[in-house]
């Protein structure tokens, strides 16, 4: 089934103060055009610089995830992009007033609320999925934490936390569907140790907090005296402890929230992988140092995906058979160079040709030692990128190779070769003109490439 990507419908305001500056900071969730992915605009500044939501730009995971680019920083936007992911959105551009999103209650609650009444709609594009395949892990020493991806048909999560803590010692999280986000997980928050609060106080943090945007946990005894003094020492009311160890300010969501806020921050550290995911992460001790780590091995794996040759099962009925693709294309025998296509999208395709020792051209390019030509493996290439663009007319059209840059050969095609042409769309198709990007493979080697621009002309 094709899904298509999403973006806003109208756009959305929300407003706060930042949990570790204190700032008071405004973020506009504009609509954003297709392959645009997450960004944030600083309009605060000069030139008004964009940060992408990218893995390489965190530069610190101490309280919250911190991006960077070109001294442009934006922090603590975990709680957004989850629901961004959440709410099954695409490309999504935030302009930020400030260095630090705000924290709010500390959950995605309200950034999913405001998403709803925004509206969404679909784009004109598929979406491109991250699909695990095999398991992906990781090990964090300094942290304890270990995170895995395996296989799975939707987008899922199992999250394990434990505290050397009376009070929050293990605690289990599931997300069967990311569909199920905005029931399931949105609206918990995010938590913390009455013992950490003067320690973040005195290292500059927490400037913003506040006792209804964080679950406050007292797991040690402590006596009113030194409670009323933490209060006065950040500026609230004083207050006493419920038996279960939380602060008297508010109720829980669910008995194991703290697991599911947890569940909640890897979803948007994720994000930043830069592909949506489909695959079951299971994580055991997470925080945003190790959830970086991991939508780092992420990002690596599926840009080493992207750059391998696609893998075609041969037991698999061919999409367009050598028949289907005479209808296509006008090329016949000895000038037609694809035997079969195996996949295709609105943007790219995968074709098949199998090299023998009978190829007419063998009788004079180098017959005592055969090398197919070149030149024939463009043509190969622009025939594929002909069958996509011609897949998706209506009536009798042809293609014209108007443009061919950038073209290398990598490696020697002889007979017994099994060719594998991958042809991508660089651009939408305007005005009949298609820009693509072609990549020949034999086995897992590239063995020729190069962009082609192509005008689509109406048959007479």
């Amino acid at each position: 089934m094709v899904v298509k990507q999403k973006t806003l419908e109208n756009s959305f305001k929300i407003e706060g103060v930042g949990l570790h500056t204190g700032v008071n900071v405004t973020m506009n969730f504009l609509p954003a055009p297709i392959n645009h992915g997450f960004k944030f605009k600083r309009v605060d500044l000069e030139n008004q610089p964009i940060i992408d939501a990218d893995v390489d730009l965190v530069i610190d995971t101490s309280r919250g995830t911190l991006l960077e680019k070109n001294g442009a920083r934006i922090g603590t936007i975990e709680h957004a992009l989850a629901a961004l992911i959440g709410m099954d959105l695409d490309n999504v551009l935030v302009e930020v007033d400030n260095e630090e999103a705000p924290i709010i209650d500390g959950s995605s609650k309200y950034f999913v609320e405001a998403i709803e009444k925004a509206g969404i709609v679909e784009q004109d594009a598929e979406r491109e999925y991250f699909e695990i395949t095999e398991k992906i892990e990781i090990n964090d020493e300094k942290s304890g934490a270990h995170i895995l991806a395996l296989p799975d048909n939707d987008y899922s999560l199992n999250v394990m936390i434990s505290f050397p803590s009376a009070v929050l010692n293990n605690q289990y999280a599931t997300l069967d569907s990311i569909s199920d986000f905005k029931e399931e997980i949105a609206n918990c928050r995010t938590f913390v140790f009455l013992r950490e609060i003067e320690f973040l106080l005195n290292h500059n943090l927490i400037k913003g907090g506040d006792l209804n945007n964080a679950i406050v946990i007292i797991d040690k005894e402590i006596s009113q005296e030194e409670l009323d003094r933490l209060a006065d020492l950040t500026n609230h009311p004083r207050v006493t402890v419920k038996p279960q160890g939380i602060l008297n300010n508010l109720d829980l969501h669910f008995d194991n929230e703290c697991a599911r806020h947890k569940l909640l921050d890897v979803i948007g550290d994720l994000a930043l992988c830069g592909k949506r995911i489909k695959g079951r992460i299971i994580a055991s001790k997470p925080g945003h140092g190790p959830n970086t780590i991991f939508a780092k091995a992420l990002k690596k794996q599926w840009k080493k995906e992207a750059a391998s040759a696609p893998k075609c099962d041969p037991n698999s009925a061919p999409l367009m058979d050598v028949n289907r693709i005479k209808e296509l294309l006008p090329h016949r025998y000895p000038f037609l160079l694809v035997d079969k296509i195996v996949s295709s999208s609105h943007d790219e395709i995968i074709g098949i040709k199998n090299v023998t020792v009978n190829e007419p051209f063998f009788q004079g390019h180098f017959p005592d030692e055969p090398v197919m030509p070149g030149v024939l493996l463009v043509e190969a290439m622009a025939q594929t990128g002909g069958l996509l663009v011609l897949s998706q007319q209506t009536g009798k059209f042809s293609t014209y190779f108007i443009r061919i840059d950038n073209v290398k050969f990598r490696k020697k095609v002889v007979p017994g070769d099994t060719l594998i042409f991958k042809l991508t769309l660089t651009s939408p198709i305007r005005r009949g003109i298609a820009n693509m990007k072609g990549v020949t493979y034999v086995g897992d080697k590239v063995v020729a490439e190069g962009e082609f621009m192509a005008q689509i002309v109406k048959q007479k």
